[in-house]
């Protein structure tokens, strides 16, 4: 799967905000996100579809809790290859982000060829992937695994939100 690279999208203060705002809020409808960013409701909607006929919004996303659904488990498997061809890691690579209970895979440089994240039920399951779904493939030669304990979600791209530093500003300091 590649992905489309927008063509140099002119982006404005406007574009930004909604942007930021969708990005807090996927749910928002057209009328609240119009309201929020301060402009007509025909001009969000041209801009939402203009910014996803860009290629700057490529999906909105549910984040699901893996714990509700029985995966409270979250692993980050380091793997390394034997050989660095085109098709066999396309291949892996494929048979990767098609596993149950991965969450991404991430085609890196440096000592390790892929990061995958997976979210599993217990320990057993954790094996069983590692084991069954990705030694298996002849073109791994090793593996490690590392437990997350917590993960927290960065701040992204966009520039920080007047309301929010606003919010920062008036947060007492302990």
């Amino acid at each position: 799967m590649s992905r489309r690279v927008p063509q140099d999208p002119q982006l404005d203060g406007t574009d930004l905000k909604i942007l930021a705002a969708l990005s807090r809020d996927g749910r928002l409808t057209n009328a609240a996100l119009a309201a929020q960013v301060g402009v007509a409701e025909s001009t969000c909607a041209y801009r939402v579809r203009a910014l996803r006929a860009s290629g700057v919004i490529t999906a909105i996303h549910a984040h699901i809790d893996t714990a509700a659904l029985g995966r409270p488990l979250h692993a980050i498997i380091r793997v390394r290859l034997g050989g660095h061809n085109r098709d066999p890691v396309r291949t892996l690579f494929d048979r990767l982000v098609e596993t149950p209970g991965v969450l991404a895979v991430f085609h890196v440089s440096g000592d390790d060829d892929f990061l995958v994240h997976a979210a599993v039920a217990t320990p057993q399951d954790l094996r069983d992937l590692i084991l069954e779904r990705i030694t298996v493939h002849p073109g791994v030669r090793q593996t490690q695994t590392q437990l997350v304990f917590e993960a927290r979600t960065g701040v992204g791209v966009l520039p920080p939100s007047p309301a929010l530093e606003d919010r920062k500003a008036t947060r007492p300091t302990r």
